[in-house]
């Protein structure tokens, strides 16, 4: 379908070209916010929390980008917000507990499985998603929406909102940046 046929519905109020939206999107949306949070539960509930922001926000979307693209950097900046806010609930505990050191450079392997990824490569997804996850803001958000969700580099223009250049060298330190984690990680076994 194409999504230009829903904008004008969707700005009236039209239920059925919400439903229509939400078919559409709600597995890519879910697979974007997952690559970021790494939990099926915040994933689902920042999904949610997405699509409500579309709901309440499509009256005011003025055509400017394509309508996926300002879906996905909703999906973003609500992924985002969930960590910056995770971080902080983080900082809070580190203090209430002065005690416990942890060293924040170090891998932590979750229980992360994001649906793409095939029973034999779990392992090898885990510790990347967990390295992925250390990277600085804009390389992890220009990584994981190319190499996990599929944009060209074009599409993560759009949604970053810089330059092809700006893109292609996120690009580049994000890889590097991800070999030097992954080979000291495999190295210390």
């Amino acid at each position: 379908m194409d999504e230009t046929v829903l904008i004008k519905p969707l700005q009236e109020g039209d239920d059925e070209a919400f439903k229509q939206l939400v078919d559409l999107y709600q597995d890519k949306v879910y697979n974007t916010v997952l690559g970021f949070l790494h939990s099926r539960e915040d994933a689902e509930d920042i999904a949610q929390e997405v699509f409500i922001e579309v709901f309440n926000a499509i009256r005011k979307f003025r055509g400017e980008a394509k309508l996926s693209t300002w879906i996905y950097r909703i999906a973003v900046n609500k992924s985002l917000e969930y960590i910056r806010k995770k971080n902080r609930q983080k900082r809070f505990a580190f203090f209430a507990n002065l005690f416990e050191v942890s060293d924040s450079n170090k891998l932590q392997i979750t229980d992360f499985e994001h649906p793409g990824i095939q029973l034999e490569h779990k392992e090898n997804a885990r510790v990347l998603f967990a390295a992925i996850a250390k990277l600085p803001e804009n390389q992890k958000i220009a990584f994981t929406l190319h190499k996990v969700e599929g944009l060209s580099y074009q599409e993560v223009c759009e949604v970053m909102k810089l330059s092809l250049s700006s893109v292609e060298s996120l690009m580049f330190r994000a890889k590097k940046n991800l070999q030097k984690k992954l080979f000291d990680f495999y190295k210390s076994g």
